[in-house]
């Protein structure tokens, strides 16, 4: 395992464990699958593209790992033996990262409006102040800079939330970018 990856493995180790035994509720067993784990990303290394998802990467291992556990019992898997409500942190995390990375590619006055007003929390009105434009300029920037960011979000991923806003599925329609 190169050096960054086996840096991290041992700074995420306990939360991957904490993360198995909520599924499989077996200190034991969690201990064997964090190993699997390890080999596996090991072993697999080559296949991990982008340095920057290698936690995202080592979550998906340790996700299968776990399914690929409850197979071998024989053992059909019900809505109560995985807790996956987890998963909707990473989502958020995942989407909010996607977010940040689409904003960079607005052009630089929208890009500018979402910054101050969603990032640096300024009302409208305190943005057009700043920005010395009229107030309806700073809304109707703000509401055009939302609607491209939609657009290339909408563009590059299939996002579902459920009622409470977590997000529920975040794939993506082309090359993954988060």
């Amino acid at each position: 395992m190169k050096a960054p990856a086996s840096i991290l493995w041992t700074e995420t180790q306990a939360a991957l464990k904490a993360f198995v035994h909520r599924r499989v509720r077996d200190k034991a067993v969690a201990d064997d699958i964090l190993q699997d784990v390890f080999v596996k990303m090991y072993t697999r290394m080559d296949q991990l593209h982008d340095s920057e998802k290698i936690t995202a990467w080592m979550y998906q291992i340790t996700r299968n790992t776990i399914t690929d556990y409850f197979r071998s019992q024989n053992k059909s898997v019900t809505l109560l033996d995985l807790d996956w409500e987890s998963d909707h942190t990473n989502l958020n995390d995942c989407v909010s990262s996607c977010l940040k990375e689409m904003l960079l590619t607005l052009p630089a006055k929208y890009r500018q409006a979402i910054e101050l007003t969603e990032l640096e929390d300024l009302s409208q009105l305190q943005l057009a102040e700043r920005l010395n434009i009229s107030y309806s300029g700073a809304k109707s920037r703000v509401q055009r800079a939302r609607q491209m960011l939609k657009r290339k979000m909408d563009e590059h991923y299939t996002i579902k939330l459920d009622a409470y806003g977590n997000v529920t599925v975040c794939e993506n329609r082309g090359p993954c970018h988060c």
